[in-house]
């Protein structure tokens, strides 16, 4: 039937397709799509993929990734590469149902270092109903491999791949289907919320809305700030605290916080309010599994506390972990320091014979955060004109982060609201997570549908003042909760299970941060 409706309506293609038509001519067949062209623009592939029958063309995936494919409909793979400069090779996949389209174009943001198609992510998308996007930023590897000597590269991977992909995408999808999206949307989290909020800034005409997850903007300064916390816990034999510690730690700091909200459920809602002092675990008779001895109680509270200058006890970073996060210390308060900031210091910031035990908090941290010349900043807080267009930002972090600090997303909101005025309080929202680790996991509820909330904003003006989230737990939801709009909290109110969302009302409390 789809071939009937398809021959029914298609035009043949001769020869390139127009981009700035007032009505495109919808492709006779995917395989069509291989005669387009776009400026800067190579398509190197266009093939029907037959539902159920999709797979990476590189590495086998993993089980789950596998069994998302196995899931998806039939659909038009499009694969194009980029040449946004001489030294640019922009990978980009466009992926079209073959049938009901839901009208709406989904960007996917990358994590790390990018440099693989997130072929998932826009699995979940074309599941959904979307068209999808998905990019390597111009690169190959999770790495900053690539940046030295290719300056446009570093470009391409702080901003202009997401831009370029998503102007493709939009001339690819009228070409497929006769009409233009009617909605543009952007989803991504970590490095793909610093993508999502990039776009905001940067091409705000880009996307109708854009969900913004633990964005990690602010990159350099925070990959130094990683170092400088990892240094501090392996400063000496002795100061390292053992992961055979974090869950006493952890469970020390539930004992302190967990009912702080009325609720023992291993779920800190308003961390800033938990005045947890690893003093309280300090040995009295030589060490022990359960106790934290003298330097370990330092490094614990490097942990919990703004990066300072070693010398002058100013604060250069003052994001920190907040209390819950302790079973994923190991993130950066392992032996070796997290693999994303080393690669960023040695490849942008130094280069790659720079030793990391060479680290110095008190002059490195400047260097690291000159050495980009603000690319990968991402911290202009003037989102007027995204605003000003009908644009909508919906931010979301967990409270449990061990990666990407949470202030991060509140600092960035606050920032936003401060220089924009009180047009943002219409087009910006944050929602942080209790319990949650880096964009998914931890003891909280991690899941809600995001696409909806911000579908619902954009397009019939409900700005989310509540969203659901779920907890799984053996294939099976085990838990809802509220979450709340940032400088609001969940509590119970008082009868009914505390495992249902539908017994807790969001209230507002005091949420403590500091700014930068």
């Amino acid at each position: 039937m789809e071939a009937i409706v398809r021959t029914t309506f298609a035009m043949v293609l001769a020869g390139a397709f127009a981009i700035a038509s007032a009505s495109p001519a919808r492709a006779a067949t995917c395989e069509d799509l291989l005669r387009l062209t776009l400026p800067d623009t190579k398509i190197t592939a266009a093939e029907t993929i037959a539902a159920g029958q999709f797979t990476p063309p590189r590495n086998p995936p993993p089980a789950a990734a596998a069994r998302a494919y196995a899931a998806l409909p039939s659909f038009c793979r499009i694969a194009a590469s980029l040449t946004p400069s001489p030294d640019s090779d922009i990978k980009v996949e466009v992926w079209l149902p073959a049938s009901g389209w839901n009208e709406r174009l989904q960007a996917v943001g990358n994590g790390g270092w990018a440099g693989t198609i997130p072929y998932p992510s826009m699995a979940a998308a074309l599941a959904a109903g979307y068209a999808t996007v998905g990019t390597d930023t111009g690169h190959m590897g999770n790495s900053a491999d690539f940046a030295p000597g290719h300056p446009e590269k570093l470009i391409d991977f702080a901003y202009r791949a997401i831009h370029e992909m998503t102007t493709a995408a939009k001339a690819v999808v009228p070409a497929f289907y006769g009409s233009a999206p009617r909605y543009s949307y952007f989803n991504g989290c970590s490095q793909g919320g610093r993508q999502g909020i990039t776009a905001a800034q940067r091409y705000p005409q880009d996307f109708d809305g854009i969900v913004a997850g633990a964005s990690a903007w602010n990159s350099m300064r925070m990959h130094a700030a990683r170092f400088a916390v990892n240094q501090v816990m392996n400063r000496a034999p002795g100061s390292a605290i053992p992961a055979s510690k974090y869950p006493m730690i952890h469970e020390a700091v539930l004992q302190a916080c967990d009912s702080l909200d009325g609720v023992k459920d291993s779920v800190i809602e308003n961390p800033t309010k938990c005045n947890f002092d690893p003093q309280v675990l300090a040995c009295k008779d030589g060490d022990s599994p359960s106790c934290l001895t003298a330097p370990q109680i330092q490094s614990a509270k490097a942990m919990l506390s703004p990066v300072r200058h070693p010398a002058t006890g100013e604060v250069l970073f003052e994001g920190h972990l907040w209390p819950g996060a302790e079973l994923e210390w190991d993130t950066i308060g392992g032996p070796e320091p997290l693999n994303n900031a080393v690669t960023a210091l040695k490849n942008v910031a130094f280069d790659r014979s720079w030793n990391p035990a060479r680290f110095n908090a008190a002059t490195d941290m400047e260097t690291a955060i000159r050495a980009d010349n603000g690319l990968l900043a991402s911290d202009d807080a003037n989102l007027k004109p995204f605003f000003d267009r009908g644009g909508k930002l919906l931010m979301w972090h967990g409270w449990a982060d061990p990666q990407v600090t949470p202030q991060n997303s509140t600092t960035y909101f606050q920032n936003v609201l401060t220089t924009v005025g009180s047009q943002a309080d219409a087009s910006i929202a944050l929602f942080m997570m209790p319990g949650v680790y880096h964009c998914q996991g931890g003891p909280g509820p991690d899941r809600f549908d995001r696409m909806a909330a911000i579908e619902q904003w954009v397009e019939q003006g409900h700005k989310p003042t509540r969203l659901v989230a779920s907890r799984i737990r053996d294939g099976k939801v085990d838990r809802t909760r509220p979450l709340c709009p940032f400088g609001e909290v969940a509590r119970w109110n008082g009868t009914g299970s505390t495992d249902d969302e539908a017994n807790f009302s969001c209230v507002p409390e005091e949420v403590i941060t500091t700014t930068r």
